[in-house]
């Protein structure tokens, strides 16, 4: 069996969006050589998944075609612990799931969007108040436990009367490296499979879209990262609006249920001298 030639383009825009990550990787003491197993294990991991023929699992040789890994090491790593591909972290989808019913859900918030602060005691502000807001989501979990996380990663402020409130308008730990992670794992992740769907997939595409300038003043940059950074929050927290009362009202079964992620985000750093002339907007 031959293997067709992968694109040209494709190794260089591979390298571009790698770098980053190896940058990451060089700050946190992640060497090549972890990293090289680390990867090959991946490879064999989606090829044994993903790469089956006639709804048959592959075999070592075919694998070992497929990922150019050798037939010895594929056989030693589809017999080792699965990679986790797991959803995100208890602690930071229960965060989530929380910080939602703050931002929509009465009496928590003065309307959808506008969290209230809240007394931190049931015995001070009853139904209203953050012990009744973890209880809402949780009994398992005491409120207190919450409150101290929170307080650390800087979700939440204490005011001098005791009241709870919401720093963040999502759950986006402000310290915190191993909540951080989780969610870089999870949103990279998902916008890289979007992408990966539009540029492979015959199916209708994601939607996916940038605009993009190359010759901005800083003072420019900061107006565009302030305008970013409210009208993108009023927007991510009226699809959470909607996405909560859809979720509310949907029945599917366990083997229809759906996930979704929808994100936006904001970069900036200095413009090479020699770039291509500025493109307004950038599409797949």
């Amino acid at each position: 069996m031959q293997l067709p030639a992968f694109p040209s383009s494709l190794l260089p825009a591979l390298g571009h969006i790698m770098r980053p990550l190896v940058r990451l990787m060089l700050r946190k003491g992640v060497t090549y050589p972890r990293f090289a197993e680390h990867l090959k294990r991946l490879f064999v991991d989606v090829a044994e998944r993903e790469f089956g023929l006639d709804g048959l699992p592959p075999s070592d040789s075919r694998i070992s075609l497929l990922t150019g890994v050798h037939r010895k090491d594929v056989k030693r790593l589809r017999g080792g612990q699965e990679l986790d591909e797991g959803d995100l972290p208890e602690n930071v989808s229960l965060g989530a799931h929380l910080v939602s019913v703050w931002l929509n859900t009465t009496p928590f918030c003065l309307r959808p969007g506008r969290p209230q602060p809240l007394p931190r005691l049931a015995s001070v502000g009853g139904g209203c108040s953050f012990d009744a807001l973890v209880a809402e989501v949780s009994k398992d979990i005491r409120a207190r436990v919450v409150l101290d996380e929170w307080l650390r990663l800087g979700i939440v402020r204490l005011d001098e009367q005791d009241r709870v409130h919401l720093e963040a308008m999502a759950f986006i730990p402000q310290h915190g490296f191993e909540e951080k992670t989780a969610y870089l794992r999870h949103n990279l992740h998902d916008h890289a499979c979007a992408a990966v769907h539009n540029l492979t997939e015959d199916a209708e595409p994601f939607f996916e879209r940038s605009v993009h300038y190359d010759s901005l003043s800083v003072a420019s940059i900061e107006q565009l990262r302030e305008r970013v950074s409210e009208d993108g929050m009023r927007m991510l927290i009226a699809f959470n609006q909607l996405a909560a009362e859809l979720e509310a009202h949907d029945l599917p079964s366990a083997d229809q249920r759906q996930r979704m992620t929808i994100g936006l985000y904001f970069y900036t750093e200095p413009s090479s001298p020699t770039g291509s002339d500025p493109t307004k907007a950038d599409r797949p």
